[in-house]
């Protein structure tokens, strides 16, 4: 069950420009949290800010630590960045629906692609699906501006065994171009049925589900919008639904996690 608690931050580690990694103490959400759902953080400073920001869990670690991965683009998330070790953080969560985890496809292997700040769930998610579903094959699929953007987080996944296929926007690291564009380079030749775990910009997610209903590949997308509570009081976060049954849905309560034929893309 989600909840507020005021966490204490444990490091705040600089991963390139303006990109940050807050390690935080907070063993309830720890205990809780599912790869997908998300946290409202808000700065122990004082009342600027007053609203809480959604960030994605990056990890969860068994000791009580989470971890979320931003990059600073206002007030909010430059006064996060300022947080030093055992500064109070105002914390509440695990919200929202994770990953569906539940029933792959026989014999599918299985396809993350994330962009941007999008990248952020998807080492956890990638961790879960080892730990969970040990049989299917898992391929990653990163992008972002730069290499800058990206070179911890490969690391990172180096003790998974996992070697991310890599698109930047400058040409600096893999393909120059687009990560969707790697579904064509990396995936579209071996035939083998995969089911997508999407997390990016809006741009980046419609083409990618366009891409799997193309191939009839199952796909599950992590939306990001606007968000101020994280429980569907302000009803801020709305989206339009691709059928008539229902024309739109919350991204906080019924995601942020869903099925890309759900949504409209248009």
């Amino acid at each position: 069950m989600p909840g507020q608690f005021l966490a204490t931050v444990e490091k705040n580690e600089s991963l390139g420009p303006a990109i940050c990694r807050l390690t935080i103490l907070a063993p309830e959400i720890a205990a809780a949290g599912q790869p997908g759902q998300f946290v409202m953080l808000r700065s122990g400073r004082g009342l600027d800010p007053l609203l809480s920001r959604p960030f994605s869990l990056h990890q969860t670690f068994p000791h009580g630590r989470i971890q979320v991965l931003f990059k600073v683009l206002g007030e909010g998330t430059r006064k996060l960045a300022a947080l030093g070790a055992g500064e109070p953080l105002g914390i509440v969560g695990p919200l929202g629906r994770g990953f569906d985890l539940a029933a792959p496809r026989a014999g599918a292997r299985l396809g993350l692609i994330g962009g941007g700040m999008g990248v952020a769930p998807l080492f956890f998610l990638a961790r879960e699906i080892q730990r969970r579903l040990p049989e299917f094959g898992l391929d990653v699929l990163l992008g972002a501006r730069a290499k800058q953007e990206l070179e911890q987080l490969l690391i990172d996944f180096g003790p998974l065994k996992i070697e991310p296929r890599v698109a930047t926007d400058d040409g600096s690291l893999g393909h120059h171009g687009l990560v969707p564009e790697l579904i064509e380079k990396e995936w579209g030749k071996d035939g083998k049925l995969r089911q997508v775990f999407c997390c990016g910009p809006w741009p980046m997610m419609a083409a990618v589900a366009q891409r799997c209903r193309e191939r009839d590949w199952s796909c599950q997308v992590s939306l990001e919008t606007m968000m101020a509570c994280g429980f569907s009081a302000c009803l801020g976060c709305a989206v339009a639904g691709s059928g008539q049954r229902e024309r739109y849905f919350h991204v906080c309560k019924d995601g942020p996690v869903f099925n890309a034929a759900d949504i409209s893309w248009e």
